[in-house]
């Protein structure tokens, strides 16, 4: 059975201006990110439903937003807890693309293992294939993205990370989705410069591999190198490369992002900073209004 990719989501990803909101905090970042909003651990406790109940709403607060729009986002990356639940009584993906035509994005990976070769790899994802025909036939998602980490520049681990990235890639690719591929260089590695290097050009060898049809997308941390990707943002089988944010703050990330021309952002701390629960509807837009625009400027630039 042949699948096909909605090709207007693929032009918007591909040739819209704008950049990626990542609201894809899973069970691990979910308290940090709860707690930057202002709400901390006594307010669920052990209560795991509770806390995914609070950050639906926080994520609900941010989508619903008007300043939340297409203007300025081509897509969001949602945790599959969220894609699962919904937004106004509309499935949250069917929110995003038929009230805001916003792409909508699943995080698929499960977590990393521990460390070895100076890389963490993606731990077993259990159930792919039915994740996958799930979330193309019923939640009406365009793409996944899968997330790796490299702390610093080992010729053995970098391979062994790139590999399993694409490996994914290609599963994901076979029903009818798009990934977003997501080998990121952590900011504090010693030899970041370096390990940038070894991943370019892995990541040269396996796209040149791929077939001429083949579609994928890279989350990338900003290089230390400016315009070190700039050939595969030219890539035909590459959509959009997008940057993580990675720790930096999200005036450091603008100023970092906007040097490296072609790279949009797809931020997920970054975009949140300075929101709390506390705030009037009025101030919480106010303020995400005002990190949307820098961040576009940024992606623009």
């Amino acid at each position: 059975m042949t699948v096909t990719i909605n090709t207007e989501q693929l032009d918007r990803m591909h040739s819209g201006q704008g950049f990626i909101a990542a609201l894809d905090q899973s069970g691990g970042s979910t308290p940090k990110a709860l707690r930057a909003y202002g709400i901390s651990e006594d307010a669920y406790g052990d209560d795991k439903q509770k806390m995914f109940d609070l950050v639906h709403q926080m994520r609900t607060r941010v989508v619903t937003s008007p300043s939340f729009t297409s203007a300025h986002i081509l897509a969001a990356i949602l945790f599959e807890m969220t894609m699962d639940r919904e937004i106004e009584g509309i499935p949250t993906a069917d929110f995003l693309w038929q009230r805001k035509g916003i792409v909508p994005i699943l995080k698929i990976d499960k977590g990393l293992t521990d460390e070895a070769d100076h890389v963490r790899v993606m731990k077993p994802i259990p159930g792919l294939e039915e994740t996958l025909a799930r979330a193309r036939e019923e939640k009406h998602i365009f793409g996944t993205k899968e997330r790796s980490v490299i702390l610093d520049a080992d010729e053995t681990g970098i391979p062994r990370i790139v590999d399993q990235q694409f490996d994914l890639g290609e599963k994901v690719r076979a029903a009818g989705l798009v990934p977003i591929l997501e080998p990121e260089v952590d900011i504090h590695a010693p030899a970041k410069e370096k390990a940038e290097d070894l991943l370019h050009e892995q990541l040269r060898s396996h796209i040149d591999a791929l077939p001429d049809d083949a579609r994928i997308m890279l989350k990338l941390t900003i290089p230390t190198r400016t315009d070190l990707y700039a050939d595969l943002i030219a890539e035909p089988k590459v959509v959009r490369v997008v940057a993580l944010s990675g720790g930096y703050s999200r005036t450091e990330a603008n100023e970092l992002l906007a040097r490296n021309h072609g790279l949009i952002a797809s931020f997920s701390r970054a975009l949140a900073e300075g929101l709390s629960v506390d705030q009037s509807q009025q101030d919480f837009d106010a303020t995400l209004a005002s990190s949307i625009a820098s961040i576009y400027q940024a992606s623009i630039s």
